[in-house]
């Protein structure tokens, strides 16, 4: 988190203004848009001027040259629902040019609303017996294989050492490999592969699909065995981490997967910071694990949007655990040290299709070779005495 603070019943928020001429006229018709919706000069009640409208607190010049307005919302009128917080903070006004939600700072009455991260960084550690190494992460691919395909590959993973295999995003109900056939042999094969090597993999299968078929499939994926949950909040929303986070009978670790989030955060001029979307709001919502693209992959995401969602990870937030950032989207083994070194320890390295690259347990085994030498490595340069 930044150096943005709230009060105990006030949330503050910051935007930035591209292009807008008038920024406080729009950052007063902001705050009125995002919480009543209503004609301000017809409010004839004092209270709801004072206590349920949102206040404009300062508009300044960043030195980029934009305007930026602090301004505050009650945390009454949240109600105690991500949905409507979601809705408030950046509902009406996502349909504005220029305007991007940059920064947020939650009092601790609204975070002692929500569960937040059952588990965290040290929760996943426990379970995987990565105590002081980077996680290794990776996803069953491609889209198009087979069940038994998916099953043999996820083993080979688990054997090389991985410690945590999901789904890909793609893998849904399809028939050449249906929802409950996939989960079931996929979690079997790792189950028994950690029965014979010594390992601690966990299985997270892909959960987000038609809404009504949520709690079965969550229900399902557990009694098979899977030891996580992958949910898609750009497609199926952050309340269904936290509905998640929430249930007793769900004591297993979360994974968030950025699919379609990036139409909040690829323009610099409107949206939502990074940080906000992969770090701050899937940690508040529950979830201990968060991937999103690392520089210098597949997508344009620059270092400082990288280490500002990392740092949302583990930042101040209350009473909330740190949880897990999994840089991906096109790593390579080739770039396990740079990121190991950009990131540090408390991190889930993400490796895709450059596994498949050759004999899978064994690249899986170099993996894991690669981030625990990545991390001697920096141990030593942290350890050496400087000139």
């Amino acid at each position: 988190m930044s150096a943005v603070s709230a009060t105990d019943n006030r949330i503050h928020a910051v935007y930035e203004f591209d292009g807008i001429e008038d920024a406080e006229q729009v950052a007063l018709g902001l705050v009125v848009e995002e919480t009543i919706e209503y004609p301000r000069e017809l409010v004839a009640d004092q209270w709801l001027r004072d206590e349920v409208i949102g206040r404009v607190e300062d508009v300044s010049c960043a030195e980029n040259g934009r305007q930026v307005a602090h301004v505050t919302y009650p945390v009454e009128d949240v109600g105690g629902e991500i949905p409507q917080l979601l809705s408030m903070l950046f509902g009406n006004c996502s349909l504005w040019p220029g305007v991007r939600l940059v920064d947020v700072a939650f009092p601790s009455a609204l975070l002692a609303m929500f569960p937040g991260p059952r588990f965290g960084v040290a929760g996943v550690r426990n379970m995987t017996g990565a105590i002081d190494r980077p996680l290794l992460a990776t996803a069953i691919k491609p889209l198009g294989s087979s069940t038994d395909v998916l099953a043999s590959m996820a083993y080979e993973l688990a054997a090389g050492g991985i410690d945590v295999i999901k789904d890909d995003q793609g893998l849904a109900n399809q028939s050449y490999a249906p929802f409950e056939q996939r989960v079931a042999h996929v979690a079997s094969a790792i189950r028994t592969a950690n029965e014979q090597f010594g390992t601690h993999a966990i299985y997270a299968p892909c959960i987000s699909g038609p809404t009504e078929q949520l709690d079965h499939r969550v229900e399902f994926a557990l009694t098979q065995g899977a030891a996580g949950l992958m949910v898609l909040p750009g497609i199926a929303g952050f309340d269904v981490i936290r509905y998640l986070a929430s249930r007793d009978d769900v004591n297993v670790p979360i994974l968030a997967h950025p699919s379609m989030l990036g139409a909040f955060t690829a323009s610099s001029h409107h949206g939502i910071a990074p940080n906000l979307i992969y770090g701050t709001l899937p940690r508040l919502a529950g979830a201990d694990l968060t991937i999103f693209p690392h520089a210098g992959g597949r997508f344009s995401f620059p270092l400082e949007d990288c280490a500002a969602i990392s740092s949302a990870c583990s930042s101040e937030l209350g009473i909330f655990s740190a949880i897990l950032p999994a840089p991906g989207g096109g790593m390579t083994m080739g770039r396990v040290a740079e990121v190991s070194q950009f990131y540090g320890p408390d991190v889930a390295l993400l490796v895709g299709g450059d596994l498949h690259r050759g004999d899978l347990r064994r690249n899986a085994e170099r993996f894991r070779d690669l981030a625990e030498r990545a991390m001697n490595t920096r141990a030593h340069d942290l350890s050496a005495p400087s000139s």
